[in-house]
């Protein structure tokens, strides 16, 4: 039992300097390709709760189906919140384009969809490969896909 209690004391020793060191990531790399609007505001309600509620840098990459969020004259359809009340993907994107995060389409989205950088919603560049390469690869950061 001494030996078993040792083991424990040892351990917690070892591990708790690394445990009370952890520190919450710099930021979210957000990659949304999804038509589904839901999860387009599920992506959207962490960015937002991760800007407001964590003071956390925010970078999100517009691809496929998603890349229409950032069409200023295409729409897309409100989603009910849990309190009834109710916004769309593309109003929440830009709220949080005001509120600093970063919004970009992939170089895929234009040429692929018949457009132009004309169409964008003010804020929202085109994507360059190597900085979201390195923004991914940041460890800083967390990587989520919807």
């Amino acid at each position: 039992m001494k030996k078993l209690i040792t083991k424990v004391a040892l351990s917690a020793i070892l591990v708790l300097p690394s445990v009370l060191s952890a520190e919450q990531a710099k930021g979210l790399n957000v990659l949304i390709n999804s038509a589904d609007t839901q999860t387009q505001a599920m992506a959207m309600v962490l960015s937002m709760m991760s800007i407001k509620q964590h003071n956390k840098e925010v970078s999100i990459v517009l691809c496929g189906a998603a890349g229409d969020l950032a069409d200023k004259n295409v729409k897309s359809t409100p989603v009910k919140r849990p309190d009834g009340t109710e916004s769309s993907p593309q109003q929440n994107l830009q709220m949080l384009i005001k509120l600093g995060a970063k919004v970009e389409v992939c170089p895929l989205y234009l040429p692929n969809a018949s457009k132009d950088a004309s169409v964008l919603l003010e804020g929202v560049t085109v994507a360059k490969p190597p900085k979201v390469a390195g923004r991914l690869l940041d460890k800083d950061y967390q990587n989520l896909s919807f």
